[in-house]
C-alpha cells in the first residue's frame, strides 16, 4: 500500500465536489468511485439508484459485514478554497474529513477482504438525513455480523455513542391587522412563537445528554403589522430514546394561547440514538487488534453528531469513527493527517477478518 497512491485516489476524490443537494454532483463522485474501484480492485462495484439517489456498491449482495460511507458534503460547488492543499502531514480539502478519506481508506482495504462475504456502501444523502437511503441501510444490517462506519474519528478515537436525532418545523399562523391603529384584532403569531420557544428551552436534560435546541425562527411581514404567521425550527438530541420520545410528545402537546390561533408541528425522530450495548465489543476488538498490530491506541467517545451507523445499530454490531484523523468537520479547517491513512486502512482489514473468523 502506497500512500502516494492513496494521496492520488484521494485527491480526484475530493476535488470532485458533491455537495448533497446537487444530484448531478452526486452521480459524478459515484461514478468517480467506481471509476477509482475498478483501476485499484479490477471491479467497478454497482452504482444503483435508490429512490432517484446514486449509491455505490461493492462486493456481496448479501454482506456479513458491510463498511459503511457516504460520498455526499456539506460544501457548496467552490465554497472552500483551494479545493486541495498539503502541508507536511496536512491535507485540506472540501469533504476529506467528512467522509471521503474515510472512503478511500475502506476501497484500499478492501483489496484484503473477501468481496463474497463483505460490501463497501457508499451513499449520497447522508449529510441531510439520509431519508432516500434509510430502508437500504436498515435492510442490509439486518443481515449483517457488523457494520462498520467510516466517518471521521474524533482525535482519533472511535465512536461508541452517537445522539438520535430529531428535527421539528412548527408554523404559528395568527392574524394581521394594524399594529397601531387596531392591534387588539389580531392575534400575534410572534407572542405565540416567543411562548414556544420558552417552553422548549425547559425540556432539555443535561444529566442524560438531551438538548432542545430552537434554531432558525421568522415572523412578521412589516414593522406596523400585527405578524399572522411565523416559524420555529427545532434540533433536539440525545443519548436516549425514551428521551427522545418525552420531548416528541413534548413538542406534539404545544398548544397556542390564543384560541384563534393554529399551529402545525411537522417532523419528528429522525435517528435513533447508536447506544454503546451495539458498539463495545467491537470496540474492544479494535483495540486488541491495533495493539497487536503496533498501531497505536485508539481510545473510544460518545459524540453529538449522528451518521447512518445510529440506523444501523439498531439491528447488528457497529463500529463508527473508522474513518480518517483529522478535525474540522463541516468547518473551514477542515483536514486529514496523510500520516494515518496507511494504518487505519490496515486496521480495517485486520477487524474485518477478525470479524469473519
Amino acid at each position: 500500500m502506497a500512500l502516494d497512491e492513496i494521496l492520488k485516489d484521494l485527491k480526484s476524490l475530493v476535488e470532485c465536489e458533491s455537495p448533497t443537494e446537487d444530484l448531478e454532483a452526486c452521480r459524478r463522485v459515484i461514478k468517480l468511485a467506481s471509476e477509482i474501484s475498478h483501476r485499484l480492485l479490477g471491479n467497478s462495484g454497482e452504482i444503483r439508484e435508490e429512490k432517484g439517489r446514486p449509491v455505490f456498491w461493492l462486493g456481496s449482495k448479501n454482506p456479513e459485514v458491510v463498511l459503511l460511507a457516504h460520498l455526499d458534503t456539506v460544501w457548496p460547488i467552490g465554497s472552500f478554497t483551494p479545493l486541495w492543499k498539503t502541508d507536511g502531514d496536512l491535507v485540506r480539502g472540501p469533504g476529506i474529513y467528512d467522509m471521503k478519506a474515510g472512503f478511500i481508506q475502506a476501497l484500499y482495504a478492501m483489496k484484503g477482504l473477501d468481496l463474497s462475504r463483505v460490501a463497501l456502501i457508499a451513499t449520497t444523502d447522508e449529510e441531510t438525513g439520509s431519508a432516500t437511503t434509510r430502508t437500504l441501510i436498515e435492510d442490509v444490517s439486518k443481515i449483517a455480523k457488523a457494520v462498520l462506519v467510516l466517518e471521521s474519528a474524533i482525535d482519533g478515537k472511535l465512536k461508541v455513542g452517537r445522539k438520535g436525532t430529531s428535527w421539528y418545523h412548527i408554523t404559528i399562523h395568527g392574524r394581521a391587522a394594524h399594529a397601531g391603529l387596531e392591534p387588539e384584532k389580531g392575534v400575534n403569531a410572534t407572542v405565540e412563537v416567543a411562548r414556544i420557544v420558552n417552553e422548549l428551552t425547559k425540556l432539555e436534560n443535561k444529566s442524560l445528554g438531551t438538548s432542545v435546541v430552537p434554531t432558525t425562527m421568522t415572523s412578521g411581514t412589516t414593522t406596523n403589522t400585527v405578524p399572522a404567521l411565523a416559524t420555529l425550527d427545532i434540533d433536539s438530541r440525545s443519548f436516549s430514546l425514551d428521551e427522545m420520545q418525552r420531548i416528541d410528545s413534548a413538542i406534539r402537546s404545544i398548544t397556542p394561547i390564543h384560541p384563534d390561533a393554529r399551529i402545525e408541528i411537522a417532523g419528528g425522530i429522525n435517528r435513533p440514538p447508536l447506544e454503546t450495548s451495539a458498539t463495545l465489543p467491537l470496540y474492544q476488538l479494535a483495540e486488541k487488534l491495533a495493539k497487536d498490530a503496533g498501531i497505536s491506541t485508539l481510545g473510544s467517545a460518545s459524540v453529538g453528531g449522528a451518521s447512518d451507523g445510529n440506523f444501523a445499530g439498531q439491528f447488528t454490531q457497529v463500529l463508527d469513527g473508522l474513518g480518517a484523523v483529522g478535525d474540522g468537520a463541516h468547518a473551514n479547517h477542515e483536514h486529514i493527517l496523510a500520516s494515518t491513512l496507511e494504518p487505519r486502512s490496515k486496521l480495517l482489514t485486520l477487524l474485518v477478518n477478525e470479524i469473519l473468523k
